[in-house]
């Protein structure tokens, strides 16, 4: 019985294009106590394998993370598996703005000890006694409310290339980052206003919010569905769209435009471009913003050091690598000190 991926990216990229078929990018969450979440992630392979979902799925005691692709005549059979499970029938399924048949090149079912990175020991919130959540239109007005604390949960290298007008965007690397820091900066205020969130697809919200009535903050909302959700309601209700630039996404598309405002620079020429790319030396993977006269005229490299690598025979750049672990720029985001116009 076949539990793991055994295909690589480039035989599954074939496949897809021999293929020919039409693929839906998908990503959903749900919180929820999974007794046992392995046996639960071998049951979800199995299912999805077969119907050809390739993505990212985490699993844990609190619930489900998925990120995935699958051919859009498959949809209809995935969303039967999905009700069948008593916590997913109905759930919210958010489905790409820009769709791309190669958004996810591989299925890999994950067991995890939280669906979502937090860093918290404290066991004594419930992840489930969440904050209000509200649509595109509430959340619209809700940003012209004078009492409305608005707060983006996600990281910087994503507020960087899009986020909503007038929002705080915490200048950190990851969520579990922004926790402690947001509640810092707004313990006076947790009585007297509107805290207001917003993330990608509404997950790191969820446990957020849930965190944020814990410590104490007395009218907590969510924006739901996140960012993904938001940008389909204000083109099927013809709403204002009160969000700049791009939507980060975790996936080989690396974002989604929302709106034409391009509000990041060329982390190496400081030219206006809101493009992510990953540094083309494999030893480096360095993910930052580039322009096409930079990939141009650096060879997709971060910096001339790659550069020089990258231009080598690609055995001698793995004897280059060989003994070495994956170079800590890879998590780096964009913060290097060879990227001059990193903000």
């Amino acid at each position: 019985m076949q539990l793991y991926n055994t295909l690589s990216a480039k035989e599954r990229a074939a496949l897809i294009e021999e293929a020919g078929q039409d693929r839906l990018t998908i990503s959903f969450y749900q919180y929820a106590h999974i007794g046992n979440p392995e046996i639960f992630r071998n049951h979800l392979f199995i299912t999805w394998n077969e119907l050809d979902v390739l993505g990212r799925i985490y699993v844990a005691h609190e619930g489900i993370n998925a990120q995935l692709s699958i051919p859009a005549e498959n949809f209809e059979a995935f969303k039967v598996h999905l009700d069948s499970v008593s916590f997913l029938e109905n759930v919210r399924l958010n489905i790409a703005i820009e769709q791309d048949n190669l958004s996810f090149l591989k299925l890999k079912v994950k067991v995890r000890k939280k669906i979502v990175a937090d860093g918290l020991n404290d066991h004594s919130f419930d992840v489930t006694d969440k904050g209000i959540h509200v649509g595109a239109e509430q959340f619209n007005e809700l940003l012209e409310d004078p009492d409305t604390i608005l707060v983006d949960m996600r990281n910087h290298y994503e507020s960087e290339i899009g986020h909503f007008k007038n929002a705080i965007t915490p200048d950190v690397d990851t969520f579990r980052a922004s926790l402690d820091i947001i509640e810092k900066d707004l313990k006076d205020h947790k009585e007297d206003k509107k805290l207001v969130m917003y993330c990608t697809g509404g997950i790191r919200c969820e446990k957020a919010s849930a965190y944020y009535k814990h410590k104490g903050f007395k009218q907590v909302y969510q924006l739901e569905g996140g960012i993904i959700d938001y940008a389909r309601q204000v083109e099927n209700k013809n709403l204002e769209n009160k969000f700049l630039g791009k939507n980060f996404v975790f996936d080989h598309r690396r974002s989604e435009r929302i709106s034409d405002d391009v509000i990041a620079q060329c982390h190496q020429c400081g030219k206006a471009c809101d493009t992510h790319v990953n540094c083309a030396n494999e030893a480096c993977h360095l993910l930052f913003i580039q322009c096409e006269e930079c990939g141009s005229k650096m060879d997709n490299c971060c910096s001339d050091p790659c550069k020089e690598v990258n231009a080598l025979p690609f055995e001698e750049q793995k004897k280059l690598r060989k003994g070495k672990g994956a170079s800590n720029k890879i998590f780096k985001k964009g913060r290097s000190e060879v990227l001059k116009f990193k903000q």
